[in-house]
């Protein structure tokens, strides 16, 4: 599956989750750089996905974004499919609750 159709699918199922509003940030000259392709927020909790294929690499400014983000208190994950997101959302859910 093309990273493309991993990201499309990945929305459409982040479109039912409840509390939570996504979008598709796309890159191009306009764009930021290294910025996830994924940008959520949900129970107002700051979340980002980059999309990758299962054999895809984040480049450098990819996993320094993902740092930065991560360190500010948000979350932010590499991700290859709906399943692991739905995974990464069960899980910060959990951890909703143990506060």
């Amino acid at each position: 599956m093309a990273e493309k159709q991993i990201t499309n699918a990945i929305i459409n199922y982040l479109k039912t989750v409840p509390d939570c509003f996504c979008w598709n940030e796309h890159g191009g000259m306009y764009g930021t750089a290294g910025i996830p392709d994924i940008i959520c927020c949900i129970g107002g909790k700051f979340v980002a996905f980059e999309v990758k294929t299962a054999s895809g690499k984040l480049t450098k400014l990819q996993e320094a974004t993902i740092k930065k983000i991560n360190e500010a208190k948000g979350k932010a994950y590499k991700v290859t499919s709906v399943l692991e997101v739905k995974i990464i959302l069960e899980n910060l859910k959990e951890c909703a609750y143990e506060r």
